[in-house]
């Protein structure tokens, strides 16, 4: 398999933390392709055609794209339970989707202050994606105890999210307020797959 990503992405974190827990990391070939809207990278335009990352080149199923889809997978090809036991799936891929928009937000502030210059910045436009990224740490602050179960998928992807926001938005102060919620982060930043994938 061929993965299409940058070190710096999110999502591209996420596919590969769960091929890390899902002992697949060595099966996956890292190609390391930057793409942004505006300066697209062609070879990922040939994989995917909406020049996204991660893409993920299979042998059976052609380029998969989205990071959800790819981690679906990778845990159908491993045989592994990162989306709970049947009764559970939807309640986790509902904190993963929660999960998943808080990235949304992050990313999107982030671009604004990256991609536009300086004197075009909208910062209402970041406020308000940075209120929602907020608002969903709290959320699971208040449901830290749904996390404490067997690993799944919207462990990682709330995992990678937090290291998100840690990294492009350090000053965003969510730990105020969430202390339960970083505490468990603390502890699952630790895991090898999450150290193995740290941006840096």
């Amino acid at each position: 398999m061929k993965l299409y990503y940058s070190p710096l992405s999110p999502y591209v974190r996420k596919v590969r933390v769960v091929a890390h827990e899902l002992g697949l990391d060595d099966q996956i070939e890292l190609v390391d392709r930057p793409t942004t809207p505006l300066d697209p990278n062609d070879e990922v335009i040939d994989a995917n055609p909406l020049g996204r990352i991660p893409a993920l080149v299979t042998a059976d199923q052609g380029t998969l794209m989205d990071s959800r889809v790819i981690c679906r997978y990778l845990n159908h090809l491993a045989g592994g339970t990162l989306y709970g036991t049947e009764g559970e799936e939807f309640r986790v891929i509902a904190r993963e989707a929660l999960a998943e928009g808080m990235i949304d937000s992050a990313l999107l502030a982030a671009y604004e202050r990256r991609m536009r210059p300086e004197e075009m910045h909208f910062e209402p436009w970041v406020d308000g994606q940075l209120a929602k990224a907020r608002r969903a740490l709290q959320a699971f602050d208040a449901r830290v105890d749904e996390l404490s179960g067997p690993l799944g998928i919207d462990q990682i992807a709330l995992g990678c999210g937090i290291g998100y926001i840690d990294f492009r938005h350090g000053t965003l102060g969510w730990r105020e307020g969430c202390q339960k919620l970083d505490a468990w982060y603390e502890k699952f930043a630790q895991r090898p797959s999450m150290q193995a994938t740290k941006p840096e």
